[in-house]
C-alpha cells in the first residue's frame, strides 16, 4: 500500500514532467508552430497536480516538522523547473 509520502513522490515527480513538457515542448510549439493545441493539452493536467503537490505539502508539513525555511523551498520548487526533482532527492528519500 502506499504511503502518503510515496504518493506525494510521485505527485512531485509527475508535476515537475507536466512542467517541463509545458515549459520547454508545448509553450515554444504554440508560439514558433501557432499550434496552441499541446499548451491546452498539457494545462489542466499540470494544473491539477501543482494544486496536488501544495496540498500534500500542506498534508504532510506537520508529519515531517518541516520548518518555515524547507518548507518555502517545497513550496518554491513547484514554480521552478526541476525543482521538484530536487525536493524529492534532498527532502523527500530521506524522510
Amino acid at each position: 500500500m502506499l504511503s502518503t509520502l510515496n504518493i506525494f513522490r510521485i505527485i512531485a515527480f509527475l508535476e515537475g514532467v507536466s512542467y517541463i513538457l509545458l515549459l520547454f515542448m508545448a509553450t515554444p510549439i504554440k508560439y514558433l508552430m501557432e499550434e496552441p493545441k499541446y499548451v491546452k493539452l498539457l494545462g489542466m493536467p499540470h494544473g491539477l497536480l501543482f494544486i496536488a503537490y501544495v496540498a500534500f505539502a500542506f498534508l504532510l508539513k506537520g508529519e515531517f516538522k518541516w520548518n518555515t525555511k524547507d518548507f518555502s523551498y517545497i513550496l518554491l520548487a513547484s514554480i521552478i523547473p526541476f525543482g521538484t526533482f530536487y525536493i524529492d532527492k534532498k527532502y523527500l528519500k530521506t524522510a
